[in-house]
């Protein structure tokens, strides 16, 4: 009798390639978790928490409306990618609503992950609006792509001009950031001349059409997104108080943003601050620095989720009763 063809020469069976490496996958992943939650808790078991809390406490009001209204400025920016998704669509809804399910998928996107606010409250709120979901995955991607494009500008014009300081011992070379940047701005290059110049714009991808945006559509991207990020790191810079240089904290926020996207723990918690702790608490005390970070998360994490939160509670119930009336 033949074996299976999915049987080795004992008769065990073998799993197929894509199978394997999605238990793989799962296995890496796990380990990651538990090495950087074991890291996040013996760093946490080192800090004064109690000179956090001084620092925190210390703040003059100033600073605290200062940030907040970069925070505001900030969230009404990347509300406004979608708005420039609506002209990429073609879709006719109200600015209005259009910012507001952008302000709400954002801020809780921040907080709880991509899966919920980027993904799943989007095509829930777009669909309740009228939407299809070819419509939404469309607003979906040009989003995410606006988002990234301006993090690879700004990344790119900081590496060159203005790389940060490492700390004293770091083995990384500082010809390494340059050429980070170099290669980040060729990408943008890359994406506008294509937006500018390509002659097929369009592709099918797992039955979604995608469409290759106008090169004024590009410049928008590109402006928008380049201004939220400088807007939330001038936040964190704010309730630094100025002790540190913009540009530096700029390119700490950046790293910080990626190590979050790669630990892929909702709002990045503890991963970002460890990482401004670690590139920065040889400038600064670590309380003074950590106790920044925690007043950064307060005002553009929290506040703002707690005012979505609210809306969409307000968009449920209203959507309901309309659906009672008809």
């Amino acid at each position: 009798m033949r074996r299976a063809a999915t049987g080795d020469s004992a008769g065990l069976p073998v799993q197929p390639p894509a199978a394997a490496w999605a238990v793989a996958k799962r296995v890496l992943t796990g380990v990651f978790f538990a090495v950087v939650l074991w890291l996040l808790i013996e760093h946490a078991r080192g800090i004064d928490w109690d000179a956090v809390w001084r620092s925190m406490r210390a703040y003059p009001l100033h600073s605290i409306v200062a940030a907040a209204a970069l925070a505001a400025a900030s969230h009404a920016v990347y509300a406004s990618y979608d708005l420039v998704s609506r002209h990429y669509t073609g879709h006719r809804l109200r600015t209005l609503q259009v910012a507001g399910v952008g302000f709400m998928s954002y801020a809780f996107n921040l907080n709880l992950g991509a899966l919920v606010g980027g993904f799943a409250l989007r095509y829930r709120l777009y669909a309740r609006l009228g939407l299809t979901v070819d419509q939404t995955s469309r607003i979906l991607a040009l989003s995410m792509l606006t988002n990234w494009l301006g993090y690879l500008f700004v990344a790119g014009i900081v590496c060159l001009l203005r790389p940060l300081q490492l700390p004293p011992g770091w083995a990384v070379s500082g010809s390494v950031l340059p050429v980070v940047g170099a290669v980040a701005l060729m990408g943008v290059a890359g994406y506008l001349v294509a937006c500018f110049k390509a002659r097929r714009r369009h592709w099918s991808v797992r039955g979604h059409r995608l469409s290759l945006p106008s090169g004024r559509i590009a410049l928008i991207q590109l402006a928008v997104a380049s201004l939220n990020w400088l807007l939330i790191a001038a936040i964190v810079y704010v309730l630094l108080q100025a002790r540190i240089d913009y540009a530096s904290v700029l390119s700490v926020l950046l790293i910080g943003a990626v190590a979050g996207v790669i630990a892929h723990i909702p709002a990045g918690l503890g991963v970002l601050e460890a990482v401004f702790v670690a590139l920065l608490s040889h400038r600064l005390p670590q309380s003074d620095v950590l106790g920044a970070v925690l007043a950064y998360r307060a005002v553009y994490y929290l506040a703002p989720l707690a005012l979505a939160t609210l809306l969409y509670v307000a968009t449920e119930a209203r959507q309901s009763r309309a659906l009672r009336r008809s």
